[in-house]
């Protein structure tokens, strides 16, 4: 018996256009309603329009590329369902037809920079031969973000890595991008500002034909500057130190703080430049910085910022008093408030000059406080966005990471210092052994951190660990 074959109607553009066009109409709502909640805001006091200005340009222009995303998204939800139906019809050649149009058109608004990082290792890995001379290395710095993110999360993504481009310590930066993210070569451009074009390079992957040519070519011009760079003596006054503890334990406030803290005030005595960090690391033991900023403008920032992370939890949700972690716990620590005792000990005595934020750079000498959380990664790259030359993370459990910056790890104890010598660069538990004093035991660091500055490799350094984390608070489109 001969099976009746049954017959499909597939839909006209007509068709096409009636069915996406209520994904379309929701999508204008959902966006408008975003977009009319951030011109009630910009329409607010003078006061409070100054400080939210900037977020909420930032937010409109993500507003309206995120509408544009979703209509070529409706688009693409309503061929789908046209080329399921070619599929079922039997009709192979109008399905491949629709596809192609579908493919054609998202392709064009597809974002994501996270897609050229394996470029970046590439061109890292296979251009070590431009490694000599003064040149100490040829690095990459792949990172997840610079796309589908809005306001002041992009914001801050942009400002982090010009921040980081303009790193002292980098001879020559070669920025690598894919051509159809949210942060766009112009935007990086206008957040970088005056730059030398023959120390920064870029590279957009979509407008060349063969990206590893194209970046042999131009990695080949950065070496060709850097290594026209030459060592020579420069004061210690000249130098940016950054200071963080990660893996505390019961000794990180008697031994390797203390240490760190009275090479902060020697250095700051000797003209240069130190800065803390770890916000949350403060609560509790906030008098004792807060009694030593040098003005009553300084003291209003770092009020500020102290209180402005704690409403930062608040909007989460979350309690400002989950810390310490279960490995400060099992190293001996009970509270927060122990726990921040020993951290505010790395800042030392001295006075407290400035308070800057996120990717903001260092500017006076002295001892310094930046705005950052205490994730390792992510302060520890904060450290080197403000202009740290090199970082001291104390640590009482061990760890292996390396910030962009030169990052020497110092042991809180003897036997942490024993059993992982490839992690430690320094042992301040000799003070503990009472071998040294805090007092001897800082002149011993300053020693190292100026053999450092000169060129010696930390231990993170010599195994080749060093990575960032952008900071992030929002969305993910």
């Amino acid at each position: 018996m001969e099976t009746q074959k049954r017959k499909y109607t597939l839909f006209t553009a007509k068709q096409l256009l009636w069915l996406v066009l209520p994904i379309v109409i929701e999508q204008i709502f959902s966006t408008s309603l975003g977009f009319f909640d951030s011109l009630m805001v910009s329409n607010m006091d003078a006061a409070q329009a100054v400080r939210s200005n900037a977020s909420n340009a930032i937010g409109n222009v993500d507003y309206i590329n995120n509408l544009i995303i979703q209509l070529f998204s409706a688009f693409a939800t309503g061929g789908a369902i046209v080329t399921s139906q070619a599929l079922g019809a039997g009709d192979r050649e109008r399905a491949n037809k629709v596809a192609k149009q579908l493919l054609m058109l998202v392709i064009c608004v597809s974002l994501g920079v996270g897609c050229v990082n394996d470029v970046a290792k590439a061109l890292a890995r296979e251009n070590q031969d431009l490694v000599s001379g003064t040149i100490d290395g040829l690095y990459t710095f792949p990172h997840p973000f610079g796309c589908s993110q809005t306001g002041h999360d992009h914001a801050q993504t942009r400002k982090l890595l010009a921040a980081l481009a303009r790193h002292p310590n980098a001879g020559a930066v070669l920025v690598l991008s894919l051509g159809c993210e949210n942060l766009t070569h112009e935007q990086f451009l206008a957040e970088l500002g005056d730059y030398d074009p023959e120390r920064v390079k870029f590279l957009t992957c979509q407008e060349v034909s063969d990206e590893m040519a194209a970046g042999r070519e131009l990695l080949e011009e950065c070496a060709a500057y850097a290594g026209r760079s030459k060592r020579e003596e420069t004061p210690v006054s000249e130098l940016v130190v950054g200071m963080k503890c990660g893996g505390s334990d019961g000794l990180s406030g008697i031994t390797a703080n203390p240490t760190v803290g009275r090479f902060s005030d020697t250095l700051c005595a000797m003209g240069g430049a130190t800065v803390l960090t770890e916000v949350p690391e403060m609560f509790g033991a906030e008098n004792f910085l807060m009694d030593r900023c040098v003005d009553e403008a300084v003291f209003e920032k770092a009020a500020g910022m102290l209180n402005g992370f704690k409403d930062y939890f608040i909007s989460h949700n979350e309690v400002v008093y989950d810390n310490p972690s279960p490995g400060n716990k099992q190293g001996g620590i009970t509270t927060l408030e122990d726990k921040s005792c020993g951290c505010v000990q790395k800042g030392g005595s001295a006075p407290i000059v400035d308070v800057i934020g996120y990717g903001d750079a260092v500017t006076k000498k002295g001892l310094n406080l930046l705005y950052g959380p205490g994730n390792d990664l992510v302060s520890a790259t904060a450290l080197t966005a403000a202009g740290a030359h090199l970082i001291l993370f104390t640590t009482g459990r061990g760890t292996p990471f390396g910030a962009p910056a030169p990052t020497m790890k110092i042991a809180t104890n003897t036997p942490l210092a024993t059993k992982k010598s490839g992690w430690i660069d320094f042992n301040a538990g000799v003070v503990a052994d009472g071998e040294r004093t805090i007092g001897e035991a800082a002149a011993d660091l300053m020693d190292l951190v100026c053999e450092v500055a000169s060129g010696r490799r930390t231990r993170a350094e010599e195994k080749g660990f060093r990575e960032i984390s952008i900071f992030k608070d929002g969305v993910v489109l």
